[in-house]
């Protein structure tokens, strides 16, 4: 039962998560999201979530913890913005 737990609050957050822009859609034509675009940001969520609750099982020290967590998130962060503006002008903006 503990191992099924953790999964399954990684994936519940993830939906409420992505609720986010649904909910938006709903009540304003400035949040146009595609199924497609639900996918990717699914995708790219539970990579990093389940990244995280690796880090967090598998480390030890407080410090190198922070760490990775830390670089998990700016990962993250940098592949949500090429993938939304283009900042680097990689394929994957579509550039």
């Amino acid at each position: 039962m503990l191992t099924l737990r953790r999964p399954l609050i990684i994936l519940s957050i993830i939906a409420l998560l992505l609720l986010i822009p649904f909910i938006g859609m709903q009540f304003s034509n400035e949040v146009h999201w595609s199924v497609f675009d639900f996918l990717v940001a699914g995708g790219l969520l539970t990579i990093t979530g389940f990244a995280i609750d690796f880090v967090i099982r598998k480390t030890k020290s407080v410090n190198r913890r922070f760490l990775l967590i830390a670089a998990i998130a700016l990962l993250f962060l940098l592949i949500w913005i090429e993938i939304a503006v283009g900042l680097f002008g990689s394929p994957i903006a579509g550039s």
